[in-house]
């Protein structure tokens, strides 16, 4: 990445700096300006989150907000309440309370002597959600959004739920943001009020697990933030932005389709990154990407950025199963509309005829397939939300193959083109009231390596609705549809498609009470691929500039992040287990006058074969921040296990100020299992 010592502005930054609300809480803040603005003023950009700007996304923003102001616009990067050196208590995300903060700090950027009064606002991941939410809300200076691997539904894609199925990023999130919201703000930031504000913190937050395992089912709870609900609220022009590698590449599609307001959507191979920096690569010269989208939407210049088409896609080329790219090879395409009149649809059956998928496992004259997978079908699944980090991608399919029933067709003479989302069709019983199917989407190299394409999941009993889902009737057969993640893929030649179909996907998902068998008819089963020709159009897209960035931030690391991923059996007992530790590392924040932090994770996994109930998650963090003799720690754990009828949770925290427990605090308690 090429790093920008000079801009066309000289910048300066502003920071503390307080914006008091309504109800008297202060809101900590830096902000990145020409330092004539107050004389030109300009608009302004905000990047509203909870992740201390201090230090948890102090790196990204020291190379992104000068990079924006350095080319005539107010960057302003606000923690969240409760949040960094902010004031209150953070009650959970996407609330209310959220968004009419953000409401507030936008009509107190525009009353800034700095401010033209346009404003947009930019995002990664809790960013990206908040600022569609707060567009939906039309404050009238906000005029433009860049919503990067986001989403426009709550419930059915996001960390929660996939398919209606229980997703362990659920709790894992939570473990994370438990952690999160036991950290300080800093004395030198707020002063001798520092410990009152952090206690508040500690007694106040809470467990959100609580509330996400009280709210199963898509209810008020999920359709609210969930802008999937009215899209027509959404007046502000989007650039919705996503990977392939990430959690978060579904929506992207969704706004084209359903926003009336300016929409654009670019899709690169991206993990959970912003794209000038991500992994796999190619990155992209993004921010300059962001100044055109900006500089049209804010300043009334026109860059030719609405003249192009609205859709670029990476299509990826075939590659060897790893778990973490460098860089994924494949093309730029673009697409004039969304949905495109460029796909047509291709149906392969289970079944005899052409074209059509085929199986070793099951005989030419079955017409049903039965599945009862063991609970570690799911292991070279990756992350659900990869981070470009190694190994958290999917790996090599083959060591599922055992517990899944496989389909493939032959060997392909001709390469073959996908964008969009597959979609399989079946025809189901189950011998248990709950069940789950998982279909994965892959190609079969000529070396007999599989690669992950895309996936899906469905919760058999949300076949109908994720609102009130119904128990299965065992043995009686049900039509059932499970669409899969969009993808942009191109098969190659010699190569072979392949489905498989399980009945579990762990750890990505909780597995159901009880081990069903599944049984499906394969003259009723059918995958539809959305294929893509190429398009003259595609060989002629003008290329994405280099990356670029503002100057790293000054810090000295102490101790070097350290990423840890591995999978064992335990041969006397059964039990498999993944285990992941991360430590972030231990730095030096220079600006911030020795501001010393380090985090560690260390998360386990663990499952029987044949057991659902042995199903168990276990995740520690703790947190650790110094300045000379100052020093203050935290640590949290979160248990998961479940019982045919309840999933139970246990949680504790622990905080400290050198040796002295400041606070501490334990959870135990059942929930309901509701369909799941």
């Amino acid at each position: 990445m090429k790093i920008i010592e000079k801009f066309p502005n000289e910048i300066e930054v502003l920071d503390p700096i307080f914006i008091e609300l309504s109800d008297g809480v202060r809101l900590a803040a830096r902000i990145w300006l020409p330092i004539d603005a107050s004389d030109k003023p300009v608009p302004a950009i905000l990047e509203y989150l909870p992740y201390r700007r201090q230090d948890g996304t102090a790196d990204r923003d020291a190379t992104t907000h000068p990079y924006f102001a350095g080319h005539g616009y107010a960057s302003v990067r606000v923690d969240m309440r409760g949040s960094g050196d902010s004031e209150g208590v953070l009650l959970g995300e996407y609330l209310k309370q959220e968004q009419d903060d953000g409401i507030e700090i936008i009509n107190w950027i525009t009353q800034q002597k700095w401010c033209s009064g346009n404003v947009g606002m930019i995002g990664i991941s809790w960013g990206g959600f908040n600022g569609l939410q707060i567009a939906a809300r039309q404050p009238e200076a906000l005029k433009a959004i860049v919503s990067i691997c986001s989403t426009d539904d709550r419930y059915a894609d996001d960390i929660h739920h996939m398919g209606g199925c229980l997703l362990n990023d659920n709790a894992a999130w939570n473990s994370y943001m438990f952690s999160l919201n036991t950290t300080p703000p800093d004395p030198s930031t707020v002063g001798n009020k520092w410990h009152d504000l952090w206690v508040g913190r500690l007694k106040g937050s809470g467990l959100w697990l609580q509330d996400w395992m009280e709210h199963q089912t898509r209810d008020e709870f999920y359709k609210h933030g969930s802008i999937c609900e009215d899209y027509d609220k959404i007046q502000a022009a989007v650039y919705a932005v996503g990977g392939w590698a990430d959690g978060y590449s579904n929506s992207v599609f969704r706004l084209l389709s359903n926003l009336k307001s300016p929409c654009k959507g670019l899709i690169g191979p991206w993990a959970h990154k912003y794209p000038h920096f991500a992994e796999p690569g190619p990155a992209i010269g993004f921010l300059q990407e962001c100044l055109r989208w900006w500089d049209y939407w804010l300043k009334d210049i026109d860059t030719g950025i609405m003249e192009e088409e609205p859709l670029r896609c990476w299509i990826q080329d075939p590659i060897a199963p790893k778990t973490y790219y460098k860089e994924r090879p494949g093309k730029w395409v673009s697409e004039e509309s969304w949905p495109s009149a460029n796909t047509k649809d291709l149906t392969l059956k289970f079944s005899s005829g052409q074209p059509s998928l085929s199986s070793s496992v099951v005989h030419k004259e079955a017409n049903e397939f039965s599945i009862n997978s063991p609970m570690t079908v799911g292991l070279m699944a990756g992350q659900w939300c990869p981070h470009g980090l190694d190994p958290d991608g999917p790996g090599d399919q083959r060591p599922e193959e055992a517990g899944s029933i496989v389909f493939d067709t032959d060997t392909l003479k001709e390469p073959l083109d996908i964008l969009g989302a597959p979609v399989i069709m079946l025809d189901v019983s189950s011998d248990k009231s709950v069940a789950m199917i998982a279909v994965c989407l892959s190609e079969v190299l000529s070396d007999g390596s599989v690669t992950r394409v895309s996936y899906g999941l469905l919760n058999l009993t949300h076949r109908n609705s994720s609102e009130t889902p119904e128990l299965l009737e065992p043995e009686k057969t049900y039509s059932v549809k499970v669409q899969l993640n969009e993808a942009g893929h191109s098969f190659g030649v010699g190569n072979r498609i392949r489905v498989a179909i399980s009945s579990i996907y762990w750890p990505i998902a909780w597995p159901s009470p009880e081990r069903a068998t599944i049984t499906i008819s394969k003259d009723a089963s059918k995958i539809i691929l959305p294929t893509r020709p190429i398009r003259k159009s595609d060989t002629q897209l003008v290329p994405f500039s280099e990356p670029e960035c503002a100057p790293l931030l000054d810090k000295t690391v102490l101790r070097p992040s350290e990423y840890k991923w591995d999978i064992n059996r335990d041969m006397l007992s059964g039990v498999v287990t993944q285990h992941q530790w991360f430590d972030e590392g231990k730095a030096v924040y220079n600006l911030h006058n020795g501001w010393t932090v380090s985090s560690t994770h260390d998360e386990y996994m663990s499952i029987h074969p044949d057991d659902p109930l042995s199903a168990k998650l276990d995740i520690t963090w703790c947190e650790l921040f110094e300045r000379d003799a100052w020093e203050v720690s935290s640590k949290t754990r979160t248990i998961i296990t479940s019982t045919l009828t309840h999933f139970h949770v246990e949680a504790s925290l622990e905080a400290r100020q050198g040796e002295e427990l400041v606070h501490s605090e334990t959870w135990s308690q059942d929930f309901p299992r509701n369909h799941n």
